[in-house]
């Protein structure tokens, strides 16, 4: 679960919550970008997984994911809420394309 000043999250099924990392944006000689030009960040760490998804038949299957973990995630996947300052995004663990090791 997601906790922040009084505000907890808590995904359902297969739905993970990720914060989001920022990353300094510069050019190869070393020019930073200006906010406006940055590209969308597409890594973030997990602070909070679902149950897993419930099948047809009634079972669960548990997510590969867990708290903690750096992810890539799609680009456009998601939806992104900000909660005390922090970006963070609902997404679905199909969305996530790898575990940053």
């Amino acid at each position: 679960m997601a906790k922040n000043k009084g505000i907890s999250l808590k995904p359902l099924g297969d739905k993970v919550i990720v914060e989001i990392i920022e990353e300094p944006q510069q050019t190869a000689s070393g020019i930073i970008l200006p906010d406006s030009a940055k590209e969308k960040s597409q890594r973030g760490k997990i602070l909070a997984v679902g149950s897993g998804k419930l099948l047809d038949n009634g079972t669960r299957v548990p997510l590969e994911l867990k708290v903690g973990d750096t992810v890539l995630f799609a680009k456009y996947g998601g939806t992104e809420v900000a909660i005390d300052g922090k970006d963070l995004m609902i997404m679905s663990e199909r969305d996530i394309h790898a575990i940053v090791s």
